[in-house]
């Protein structure tokens, strides 16, 4: 069931939410979170679809605000789906315009459900500190995406400033299969020294970049990072010991081939993780995740990780060194020789 409403306020789609329930039988038992969702206009129903999906394993009341032009005249429209057009769970759509396009604790108070965790979640861009936002600072969880934000690499770089326990990214989340399995692979091997560990895919990716800080945390190693100009943020992860290369490649989207020294290739599954399994495994916890706050708080400019580019203006760079000597050193043996024709 969908109901509309326009010019409305939070007090009169709480009530509203009752009368459906006393009128339709239309009931939510068991929700076990508030999940409020920070949407900008045109980035609203991706979202809205990952948590209908993560609902089935999380039921809660799912609060979607979408920021609307703040130089239009002040008001609040709403959407509500209960039943079928919900999942397990109940769906508020409010549409804010003027001043109530910036979501704050004030607007949703009057929706949240008594006494249940709240995640909140910005499915593309999010403020300088969610952890200190008007919402963020009421959030057990707070969620970000900084591959769907406008520019990735710089809000990857500002949540490292900024973190606080209980913040996560989901790049992070859409590189668990890739740890799962490195982790694997490595406890197989045993105790070996890894010399450097090469990524390839998207170099400016933040899960190919927190993929690198990770292992390089990890395992001590510097890693490099390559495009390979396929737009999949990670492809390949290759560990170089001096036994040989430990590699996972994944030329699809479903499976990968790994290799090992001595050994002959094996295929395993490695699905590309989309937006509704990324959520619904956040959802899962409601404390701090703290190998993500590891590895954030560690500083991507920090990591020992360079990108292929990076390592051909070093190489040129001491390569213009070398040339450098090398002239001085002629020219100073062309001075010597003068001054022996001379005498």
């Amino acid at each position: 069931m969908i109901v509309q409403m326009e010019n409305t306020t939070a007090a009169k789609i709480e009530k509203k939410l009752n009368q459906l329930r006393d009128e339709n039988g239309v009931v939510t038992l068991g929700r076990v979170l508030t999940l409020v969702i920070l949407a900008q206009a045109g980035h609203s129903e991706m979202a809205v679809e990952a948590a209908n999906y993560a609902s089935h394993e999380h039921p809660c009341r799912i609060i979607v605000h979408v920021a609307h032009s703040r130089t239009d005249e002040t008001r609040m429209d709403a959407q509500l789906r209960v039943g079928g057009d919900a999942g397990a769970s109940e769906v508020i759509l409010m549409h804010g315009y003027g001043d109530l396009a910036e979501p704050t604790e004030t607007l949703v108070s009057a929706l949240l459900l008594p006494d249940a965790p709240i995640v909140a979640w910005w499915p593309h861009d999010f403020p300088q500190n969610p952890s200190e936002s008007s919402i963020g600072s009421i959030a057990h969880r707070r969620i970000t995406d900084s591959s769907r934000a406008d520019e990735p690499f710089a809000s990857l770089t500002q949540l490292a400033r900024q973190y606080t326990p209980g913040d996560t990214d989901l790049a992070w989340t859409r590189i668990t299969n890739w740890r799962v399995q490195l982790a694997a692979v490595l406890d197989q091997v045993g105790p070996v020294a890894v010399r450097e560990i090469v990524l390839e895919g998207n170099a400016v990716a933040p899960s190919m970049l927190l993929l690198g800080v990770w292992l390089s945390q990890r395992l001590g190693a510097k890693v490099s990072v390559r495009t390979d100009g396929s737009g999949r943020a990670l492809n390949r992860v290759a560990l170089l010991t001096d036994q040989g290369a430990v590699e996972i490649n994944r030329p699809g989207r479903t499976v990968a081939v790994l290799s090992q020294p001595g050994q002959p290739d094996q295929q395993i599954a490695m699905p590309v993780r989309d937006l509704k399994t990324c959520l619904a495994e956040e959802l899962r916890r409601l404390d701090a995740d703290e190998v993500y706050g590891d590895v954030i708080r560690a500083g991507i400019d920090a990591a020992e990780v360079c990108t292929a580019a990076e390592s051909e203006q070093e190489a040129g760079a001491e390569a213009v060194a070398e040339d450098a000597v090398v002239e001085e050193t002629v020219t100073e043996a062309s001075a010597e020789n003068g001054a022996e024709d001379r005498s």
